[in-house]
């Protein structure tokens, strides 16, 4: 292990500064879960299921909009890219708390839609700016980062909700995003080495080109065809006749990035969100159970820590360890989280997973930047951000059946299971591609 590569990375200013601007601008929507849930609850005087639809709408906004988010930073480059987040954020977040419940929700799926995609632009960037080790090292203090900005954000839009704020505090913070997201204007991280940006802005001249033509009037066609010769125009027919094979053709290009290895990595994204989600609802559950809901924060601070330090350890390692072997082993390790009939026992047995959490989600983001060229790289990057969100979303409700039907030790056993067969099934088809390639 190498340490010093922490010291030699954050040597490096543009690295220091993203990764800085990358943790201040992640908190104002890791306190807006918390912040809509009780505003929804205490100011709406709505139940807890209704604060759960709207949580799942914007989830449903985050999931569908990461993607064309991550692909507009691709052609349009990162300015012009975020945009439309600045101005949404500020005026949505604004809007959000002083609307009924009818409203909020198609407002919040909006605002999903249109987030400010940091968590992509931060990874997309991280892969330009390093590489080799440093790229390694690069992801773990970004998945550290991370954690932090979950111990902080959530407790302080707890406690802005529980004073009575939430109005406040939901412009806040669309506010502070917005602003976070015109200082990464200023900043303008780059998300592209400068060989690659020259042929990216080749490309999208020609698209443009592309798309002046296929736009024009029925009429105009009509017209610039008195104008070509009969053989240009049999020429033209011929390839027209061609035109559907070449969408097709096109459309193949266009994910020819999307291969099995990276949508393994995708699926083992997901796994990793259903694993944690699912984790954060069962520890609430085992401790208000039990009339210990006080002491939730104990355990939090116990997990979230043990992430911090894997994430150290594994950031300062020489070799990258494969992501769906951390994912088993997490997922794995959480399933004795179940059999904890205390605070404290809780509290030190949620270590184990905790120390694979933040290498799980590093050698992931390492692996999809290894994986996908950068002209494609905003674009995977947003999608891995989905399956991320989708299994977030797909976690909580899990461990909430199970928790329903068997009582807390349910969710960890539940999600610890699933993410152990989505691993071992994941392995077994790795084995039988290799297998086929090798006869």
């Amino acid at each position: 292990m190498n340490f010093a590569l922490y010291r030699e990375l954050l040597a490096v200013q543009p690295i220091r500064r993203l990764l800085f601007v990358g943790m201040v601008a992640r908190i104002p929507h890791s306190a807006a879960g918390v912040l809509l849930t009780l505003h929804i609850v205490l100011t709406l005087d709505k139940g807890y299921a209704a604060a759960g639809a709207a949580a799942a709408v914007m989830t449903v906004g985050i999931a569908v909009g990461a993607p064309w988010r991550g692909r507009r930073v691709d052609i349009v480059g990162l300015r012009r890219a975020l945009i439309p987040s600045v101005v949404s954020e500020a005026v949505i977040w604004s809007v959000v708390p002083h609307v009924s419940y009818e409203w909020l929700l198609p407002l919040v799926f909006v605002g999903g839609l249109l987030t400010l995609p940091i968590f992509s632009v931060i990874r997309q960037s991280l892969g330009v700016l390093a590489d080799g080790d440093q790229r390694r090292t690069a992801f773990a203090l970004d998945s550290i980062a991370t954690e932090m900005v979950f111990m902080i954000g959530p407790a302080a839009g707890a406690v802005v909700a529980t004073s009575g704020f939430t109005v406040l505090g939901l412009t806040v913070v669309g506010v502070s995003t917005s602003l976070a997201g015109l200082f990464l204007i200023w900043f303008n991280p780059p998300t592209r080495t400068a060989a690659q940006t020259g042929e990216g802005e080749a490309d999208q001249r020609h698209a443009a080109e592309v798309a002046v033509i296929s736009a024009a009037p029925a009429h105009l066609q009509e017209a610039a065809a008195d104008l070509v010769p009969a053989g240009a125009a049999r020429a033209g027919a011929a390839r027209a006749g061609g035109g559907r094979a070449g969408m097709r053709g096109r459309v193949a290009h266009n994910f020819a990035w999307l291969t099995a290895t990276v949508a393994a990595v995708f699926a083992v994204a997901a796994g990793t969100g259903m694993v944690l989600s699912g984790t954060d609802v069962g520890i609430v559950a085992a401790l208000e159970t039990g009339g210990h809901q006080g002491e939730i924060g104990i355990v939090f601070l116990f997990w979230c820590a043990a992430s911090v330090i894997g994430g150290l350890v594994y950031g300062a390692m020489h070799r990258p360890v494969s992501p769906i072997l951390l994912l088993l082993g997490m997922a794995a390790l959480t399933i004795p989280m179940g059999f904890a009939h205390d605070t404290w026992t809780l509290a030190f047995v949620s270590i184990l997973p905790g120390l694979l959490c933040a290498p799980v989600l590093s050698s992931a983001s390492e692996k999809v930047a290894d994986l996908v060229p950068e002209e494609r790289r905003g674009e995977a990057m947003g999608w891995y951000g989905s399956a991320l969100t989708a299994g977030v979303a797909l976690g909580a409700p899990l461990a909430g059946v199970f928790i329903d039907g068997t009582g807390p030790s349910g969710g960890f056993v539940a999600v610890g299971a699933a993410g152990v067969v989505l691993c071992l099934v994941g392995l077994l088809l790795k084995a039988v591609r290799r297998r086929r390639v090798a006869v």
